[in-house]
C-alpha cells in the first residue's frame, strides 16, 4: 500500500494540457504547448488517468479528497471524458473517504447536458468571468478574436438554473482596475456568491522591475480592493463573498491561509500535466520545475520530495527583511514568489511588484479585521462563527459602550476599541 502525503495537498490536474477554445490575450498558460513535441496529443491518455486518480486518492491523508481539473480549458475534452473521471473516483474510492471535484472553466462550451451532470455529480465550478461585457471582451476573446461575454453568461445562467455552485474568478488588469464599483457591481447584479480577484502581473524579462501594459498597476490594485472592501462592509457582509477579504479574516481567527499565495511557505499545490509530468506549481510549469513523472515516480513521492519541499520553504527563507518586519506580513507573507521581483526601499532582492497595493489594502482593512477577533474573544467563543464569511460581525452581540474592551487593554470599550476603529456610530 502507498503511504499518505504527509499533509493535505490539492493538485491542478491538466488532463487536456494548455489547449483552449480560447485565445484570451493575457494567458499564461497558452504557451505551454511548446514545452511538448510539436503534434503531440494533449488529451490525457486512459492509462494516465487511472493512474492519476488512483494514486491521488491513495496519497490523499484528508477526509475529503479534492480533485482540480484545470487547463487549458477541460470542457473540450467532451463530457464523456468526465464521465469517465467520474466512474475511476467511484472505483478506487475508500470507503471511509469522501470526494469533492471542482473544475475552472471559461464557461463557453457548457450546455444543458454539461450542466446536468455537473449538478448530478456535485461539481464545483471556477468561472472566469472579468466583469460587465465591455471589460470581459477586451481581452478574453476567441482564437479569431470574437467576443466572448455572452457565452460566458449563458454558461453562468446555465450552471445557475442546474444550482452548481460557481465561484467567479475575475482577472484585473491595467483597464478594469480603473473601474472597482462597476466590476463590483456587477457580481452584485449578477448575484456572484464567492468572486476572486487575481491581479495580472506579466514581468518583462529584458528589464529590471518592468511590467506589460496589462499588468495591473500595484497601487491602483490597492486602491481597486479598499474601494471594494468599503462597500462590502457598508452593504454586503454575509450576502457576497471575496476571496481576499476571506483570507484577511482568517488572521482574526489564528487560522492558516487557505490560499497558497499568502501561506509563509508554498508548494502544495503542484501540477500534473497531461502527459503525467509533474511540476512544481501553475506558474513554475517550467524544464527546471519539472520534478518527474507519475509513470515513474508515484505522486506521493513526489509530493514529498527533496525538490519539492525545497520549492516551498525557499518563498519563506527568501522573504526579505523589509517584508518580515512589516505590519500586515501575516495577512500577505510575500504573495506569489512569481511576483516577487522587485528591490524593497534598501535595495534587497525578492520585493514582491505588488508590495505597496497589498499594503494599502491590508493596512486599510486591518482595523476591521482587529474588531471582529476583538468580538470573538469577548464572546469567549472557541470557534470562530461562519468563519471566514464574518457574518458573525453582524449577529453576535457587541460589548457595551461601558463595557471592557474586548482587547484586554482594561479600558472601556468606547474609550478604546469603539473610538479607535472609528465605530462610533447610531449602533451604539
Amino acid at each position: 500500500m502507498m503511504a499518505k502525503a504527509s499533509r493535505g495537498f490539492q493538485v491542478f490536474a491538466k488532463p487536456i494540457g494548455s489547449i483552449c477554445n480560447l485565445g484570451c490575450r493575457y494567458c499564461y498558460y497558452l504557451d505551454k504547448e511548446h514545452l511538448y513535441p510539436a503534434g503531440e496529443s494533449f488529451r490525457m491518455a486512459d492509462d494516465v488517468l487511472e493512474r492519476y486518480i488512483a494514486q491521488h486518492i491513495e496519497a490523499c491523508p484528508d477526509e475529503v479528497i479534492c480533485f482540480s481539473w484545470h487547463g487549458g480549458e477541460p470542457t473540450v475534452l467532451g463530457l464523456d471524458y468526465f464521465r469517465r473521471i467520474v466512474a475511476l473516483q467511484r472505483e478506487y474510492q475508500p470507503s471511509n473517504q469522501r470526494i469533492a471535484n471542482g473544475m475552472q472553466t471559461n464557461g463557453t462550451l457548457l450546455d444543458e447536458a454539461w450542466c446536468r451532470f455537473l449538478a448530478e455529480e456535485g461539481f464545483a465550478v471556477g468561472l472566469s468571468l472579468d466583469g460587465p461585457r465591455e471589460m470581459h471582451d477586451q481581452y478574453r476573446v476567441t482564437k479569431n478574436g470574437k467576443p466572448t461575454h455572452e457565452l460566458t453568461m449563458n454558461g453562468y445562467q446555465l450552471l445557475r438554473e442546474h444550482g452548481v455552485y460557481t465561484d467567479i474568478l475575475c482577472v484585473i488588469n491595467s483597464d478594469n482596475v480603473q473601474h472597482p464599483t462597476e466590476v463590483y457591481r456587477f457580481f452584485k447584479q449578477i448575484k456572484a456568491p464567492y468572486v476572486s480577484f487575481l491581479p495580472l502581473v506579466e514581468p518583462q524579462p529584458d528589464a529590471e522591475n518592468s511590467v506589460s501594459p496589462l499588468t495591473v498597476p500595484a497601487e491602483a490594485w490597492g486602491d481597486f480592493l479598499c474601494t471594494l472592501f468599503d462597500e462590502w462592509v457598508s452593504e454586503d457582509i454575509g450576502r457576497i463573498k471575496v476571496q481576499i477579504f476571506e483570507e484577511a479574516a482568517r488572521t482574526a481567527f489564528g487560522q492558516d491561509h487557505s490560499l497558497c499565495i499568502f501561506r509563509p511557505v508554498c508548494g502544495d499545490i503542484p501540477v500534473v500535466e497531461h502527459n503525467g509530468d509533474f511540476f512544481s506549481c501553475d506558474h513554475f510549469v517550467n524544464p527546471e520545475h519539472r520534478l518527474g513523472n507519475i509513470r515513474r515516480t508515484p505522486l506521493v513521492d513526489l509530493l514529498e520530495s527533496p525538490a519539492q519541499r525545497a520549492f516551498g520553504q525557499a518563498k519563506l527563507e527568501t522573504l526579505p527583511k523589509y517584508c518580515r518586519v512589516c505590519d500586515v506580513r501575516d495577512m500577505c507573507n510575500g504573495e506569489c514568489p512569481k511576483n516577487r521581483f522587485c528591490r524593497t526601499p534598501d535595495g534587497e532582492t525578492g520585493l514582491n511588484y505588488l508590495c505597496s497595493g497589498y499594503k494599502q489594502f491590508f493596512t486599510h482593512c486591518k482595523p476591521f479585521v482587529s474588531e471582529v477577533a476583538a468580538q470573538w474573544r469577548w464572546q469567549g467563543l472557541k470557534e470562530p462563527m461562519t468563519t471566514p464569511s464574518l457574518v458573525a460581525t453582524q449577529t453576535a452581540r457587541k460589548p457595551g459602550r461601558n463595557d471592557p474592551c474586548p482587547c484586554g487593554s482594561g479600558l472601556k470599550y468606547k474609550k478604546c476599541c469603539l473610538k479607535k476603529h472609528g465605530l462610533l456610530t447610531n449602533d451604539y
